[in-house]
């Protein structure tokens, strides 16, 4: 929640970079909507119920001393435009998530937005 909140509130500064940016979630796609509309995303949040792009990503850590089984990690991929991974952030401060983006966009040279 303080995550979506966080990018919510930066997704002007975001969206002054040329970028696509959205959030990939384990839950369903209707976990999915309805967490959307609850917290007013203005981006995509996607669904990976099967956990394969989870997979692919590298990012499902074992939760199971905690009941939860394999979960998400919170990492940030950043992805150039030839689809190559730029940096990918392994300490996501949720809360902070926004500006922190925003932030690394600037160090890695993101040109501004076309529109």
């Amino acid at each position: 929640t303080a995550e979506c909140k966080a990018l919510r509130e930066s997704g002007q500064q975001i969206r002054a970079f040329d970028v696509a940016y959205f959030m990939i979630s384990v839950d369903t796609l209707a976990d999915n909507t309805a967490f959307a509309k609850q917290e007013q995303a203005d981006f995509p949040i996607i669904a990976d119920p099967t956990k394969s792009a989870a997979r692919q990503y590298g990012v499902l850590g074992d939760y199971s001393r905690f009941n939860l089984g394999e979960v998400a990690n919170r990492w940030t991929f950043y992805i150039g435009a030839d689809g190559k991974i730029l940096d990918i952030d392994k300490k996501v401060n949720p809360a902070k998530s926004g500006e922190e983006l925003v932030a690394r966009l600037k160090a890695l040279n993101v040109p501004a937005s076309k529109k």
